[in-house]
């Protein structure tokens, strides 16, 4: 009886995470631009369709690394390779969104396809290592175009266009698109996470002999699931160049994998909600703390350790609504 109460208790955070959590987080995030008419509504919106962008990047990587165990300090690459596929489309005269969108897929989906092939022929630091190497490679490619702002980035002359209509220009119309897009990709990681693809992406992480004797290939269902989540990422840097109606470099660096792991992290890895709560609050407290000191990192850092060492399950555990496992 004790342990039927148990698991119970158990399961009630559970379902709190996965039905009323990102119900409350999405609404919130619906809600916003109503409640922005009350202050700088312009700069509100700005922020949170910034931390909406990013927690489509979040949401990504929680995929490989929450449920698949792959820690990529590249995934960064992806963002810089869907803002350059606007930006350099843009810059030849074709502004079509739907254009846009389809070589951002494609392209994200190659280069994810190049350089998870390679990297998931090992493992550990090694992997690590090789993504780190791949996205330091296009970063130093994106400096060195020239013709499309080298180091210095490029600026757009306007959102991409719907249809020949300029109806991304608007800030509340934008808000609510990158709103849709983060639905999208939050729903389709639930849909992967829960399906029988996941629970075999699960067991790779955990225990890959095993799940190769039961008749699995490991290798291919963790490289199907860092396509999907470079080609998600791709579609977070072509908000991103909209967004802010500017291409470059940085995009793309080590330091920016280096924030989506964090925010991943600080949210809670393999929780599903928990990357969108810690991109809105990893950019929430960017921008609070940066008015106060130029060294804010210094703060972050210690932040993180706090939240490693006693939130198992990132700030969703610190709220306590993942359950901790019982040994023995």
């Amino acid at each position: 009886m004790t342990e039927q109460h148990n698991g119970l208790a158990s399961g009630a955070p559970r379902r709190l995470v996965g039905l009323v959590l990102p119900v409350l987080v999405f609404a919130a995030f619906a809600a916003a631009p109503a409640l922005a008419r009350f202050g700088p509504e312009g700069y509100i919106l700005s922020l949170l369709t910034r931390a909406m962008i990013f927690g489509i990047a979040a949401v990504s990587l929680d995929l490989i690394l929450g449920y698949g165990g792959m820690i990529s300090f590249g995934h960064a690459a992806f963002l810089g390779i869907g803002a350059y596929s606007v930006g350099i489309l843009a810059s030849h005269g074709a502004a079509d969104m739907a254009l846009h969108l389809l070589v951002t897929l494609a392209a994200s989906a190659g280069f994810a396809l190049v350089i998870g092939a390679v990297s998931l022929r090992t493992r550990g630091v090694y992997f690590i290592m090789i993504t780190l190497a791949f996205g330091q490679m296009l970063f130093f490619l994106a400096v060195s175009l020239a013709a499309y702002g080298g180091d210095d980035g490029m600026t757009l002359a306007a959102r991409s266009l719907v249809a020949g209509q300029s109806l991304l220009a608007s800030p509340r119309t934008f808000y609510y698109f990158a709103f849709a897009c983060l639905l999208a990709a939050f729903l389709l990681c639930r849909a992967i996470v829960t399906s029988r693809f996941g629970r075999v992406l699960r067991a790779a992480r955990e225990n890959p002999v095993r799940t190769e004797a039961l008749g699995f290939n490991p290798a291919a269902f963790q490289l199907a699931a860092f396509v999907i989540a470079g080609m998600l990422c791709g579609i977070a840097g072509f908000l991103l160049a909209n967004h802010t109606e500017f291409v470059s470099p940085a995009y793309m660096t080590w330091q920016r994998s280096g924030d989506l792991i964090f925010m991943t992290v600080l949210g809670g890895a393999g929780t599903g909600i928990g990357p969108i709560v810690g991109a809105a609050v990893f950019l929430l407290l960017e921008e609070i703390l940066s008015e106060i000191t130029q060294h804010w990192r210094m703060i972050f850092g210690p932040l993180l350790i706090l939240v490693v060492l006693f939130g198992r399950g990132g700030l969703i555990g610190l709220l306590g609504l993942v359950p901790r496992r019982r040994h023995g």
